[in-house]
């Protein structure tokens, strides 16, 4: 056995992990990506209405968020979150008959791409306005404290939502509540069109944390190790009742904002570059797979969502005489 097996397997075991973890984690990974591309092609055909935001490159970060995590514990997504759905568990058939609009869907086919919600996995759901779901983790939060539990609520958001008052005024209650909250930061460098550097006057958005009195982390959000590690120590200083934390997940999107987005404000060469540090092949380097074996594991994640497309094409449309189901309490 090479001493690079060697490395790997104790860079694991340090962190309890096993290598079929390991294994299945990169496998939920190329998952993501192959329900991303399928999604992409999809609205090419037409076949899906409104928009939809891509999370292709972005893997590590709604992987590596997910994996400390208990299934008790609650997710608050973002509108870029079908990777999140998918890291914490959620069935992928279910997940494209929602996508698709169809009856079987998590909500029937009522939220579509950007609001999907699973309550009964305590998946309170994604939402299209930006900065939507911090406030609401303050809600969650102070049930969980009300209830005397250990459980946690992890809010997720992008580096443009970080400009919104929602984030200060819930960030502030969270701290001098001393909330378990965990609010997760997708700096994917662009909100929308706007870069980071443009829109901020701070190196790291997670310096904001200083403001608040609680810890603020920044980490590789392409590297699916380093992210755990970081949403580990906020998970159990939360579990322990000691407050909230802010993580900032450095990463990039391969695709634009939305469907209708021209990018027009990067370079090919930016892309590219990011495009290096791919998260699924730099985990699987890390694992030492050869090219032979990941080509295998992506045609079987392929298979899977080829299997959830099958699931959602044959299910039926809604029926327009429910229209109203849901709408008033």
């Amino acid at each position: 056995m090479s001493s690079a097996v060697n490395t790997f397997q104790d860079e694991l075991a340090r962190r309890g992990l096993s290598i079929e973890q390991a294994h299945a984690m990169l496998q939920t990974m190329m998952e993501i990506r192959a329900f991303e591309e399928m999604a992409e092609e999809l609205f090419a055909r037409g076949l899906v209405h409104g928009t939809m935001h891509l999370s292709i490159g972005q893997e590590a970060s709604a992987v590596g968020l997910s994996a400390p995590l208990r299934p008790d514990d609650y997710l608050l997504n973002t509108h870029r979150g079908h990777g999140h759905c998918l890291a914490w568990g959620s069935d992928p058939k279910l997940m494209m008959a929602e996508f698709m609009g169809k009856e079987t869907g998590y909500c029937r086919g009522r939220g579509g791409s950007m609001h999907i919600a699973d309550v009964e996995s305590n998946n309170l759901g994604a939402n299209g306005i930006v900065a939507g779901g911090i406030p609401i983790s303050v809600g969650v939060g102070l049930s969980i404290k009300l209830r005397k539990t250990d459980q946690v609520v992890t809010s997720i958001f992008g580096d443009g939502a970080a400009n919104e008052g929602a984030f200060h005024e819930s960030l502030n209650m969270a701290s001098i509540w001393n909330l378990p909250v965990i609010y997760y930061c997708e700096n994917n460098q662009y909100a929308m069109s706007m870069s980071v550097e443009r829109a901020f006057n701070v190196e790291k958005i997670s310096q904001r944390a200083a403001a608040y009195g609680i810890p603020g982390k920044t980490v590789d959000g392409n590297d699916l190790l380093a992210v755990r590690d970081v949403v580990a120590e906020a998970v159990d200083r939360a579990r322990a009742g000691h407050g909230p934390t802010l993580i900032e997940a450095l990463t990039y999107r391969y695709k634009g904002h939305s469907k209708s987005d021209r990018q027009l404000y990067r370079t090919r060469d930016e892309v590219k570059e990011w495009q290096s540090r791919d998260p699924i092949l730099r985990f699987a380097a890390f694992l030492e797979i050869d090219s032979e074996t990941r080509k295998a594991k992506q045609a079987e994640a392929r298979q899977v969502i080829e299997d959830a497309l099958t699931f959602a094409t044959e299910s039926p449309e809604p029926d327009v005489s429910t229209i109203l189901e849901g709408v008033y309490a």
